[in-house]
C-alpha cells in the first residue's frame, strides 16, 4: 500500500504488503523488504537498503549510507546521518558538491530499536537487539542487547530480544558494567554477559 501523496521513485524496490504513509518519500535506487511500514512524513535517502519487518515511524530522516537489517524499529522523528565532518563550503569557499565529502555509513543490525528523536552519529553501528534510548545521541557503536541513554549515549544495562530489560540472579537491573548471568523477567530468556559483550544462552 503506498498512499497517493506519498512519493516514491520508480527506481526504488517495494516489497510484498509494505505499507508506506502519507507524504513519505523513498528516493532512487533503495530497497525495502516484505511486510515493512513507513510512516508519514519519513524520508528515506538513495540507495539504502532496508530488511524485512522493519517499522519505521512518522518523521523519521534515513539517510545515505544507511543499512537497515531485517526487523529494525526507528521511532518518530530519529535520524541517521551519514556525514562525520559537515560543511556548505570547501575550506576555500566555493559549494561543497559530492566530491568534497566522505560517506559515514551506519548499520542497524537485526532486531535493533532507535527510540524517538534519537540521533546516530555517521560511522556507528547499533547492534543485533540493541536499544536506544529516546532523544539519545549515538557516538560510538552500541554493541549488541545493550540499552544506551542519553547526551552523548552512555551503556544503561542490556535488553532482552524481546525488549525487556535483563535481570540479575537477584532480581535486579543487570549493571552496565557487570558480569555473569543474566535473566528476562518477561520471557524467560537467558544470558551470559562479559568481556565480549552479552550473548544468548540456554538455561541452566
Amino acid at each position: 500500500m503506498i498512499h497517493a501523496s506519498a512519493d516514491v521513485s520508480p527506481h526504488a524496490r517495494i516489497g510484498e504488503r509494505t505499507s508506506i504513509w502519507n507524504r513519505a518519500q523513498v528516493r532512487e535506487g533503495v530497497v525495502i523488504g516484505d511486510d515493512c511500514i513507513l510512516g508519514k512524513d519519513v524520508y528515506v535517502d538513495f540507495g539504502v537498503h532496508i530488511g524485512d519487518r522493519c517499522k519505521i515511524q512518522n518523521g523519521a530522516l534515513v539517510y545515505h549510507g544507511v543499512t537497515v537489517e531485517t526487523g529494525v524499529f526507528i521511532g518518530p522523528g530519529a535520524i541517521l546521518t551519514n556525514d562525520r565532518f559537515p560543511r556548505s563550503i570547501t575550506a576555500d569557499g566555493a559549494l561543497a558538491g559530492a566530491e568534497d565529502w566522505t560517506v559515514s555509513t551506519i548499520a542497524l543490525r537485526y532486531g535493533c530499536s532507535i527510540g524517538a528523536g534519537a540521533i546516530v552519529v555517521a560511522g556507528n553501528d547499533v547492534g543485533r537487539f540493541a536499544t536506544v534510548g529516546a532523544g539519545a545521541v549515538v557516538t560510538r557503536p552500541v554493541p549488541d542487547h545493550a540499552l544506551v541513554a542519553g547526551n552523548p549515549a552512555r551503556r544503561l544495562g542490556w535488553v532482552c530480544a524481546c525488549g525487556q530489560r535483563l535481570a540479575d540472579e537477584a532480581g535486579r537491573n543487570f549493571a552496565a558494567d557487570g558480569e555473569g548471568k543474566a535473566g528476562c523477567p518477561a520471557c524467560g530468556r537467558h544470558y551470559t554477559i562479559g568481556a565480549e559483550g552479552c550473548r544468548e544462552t540456554v538455561a541452566p
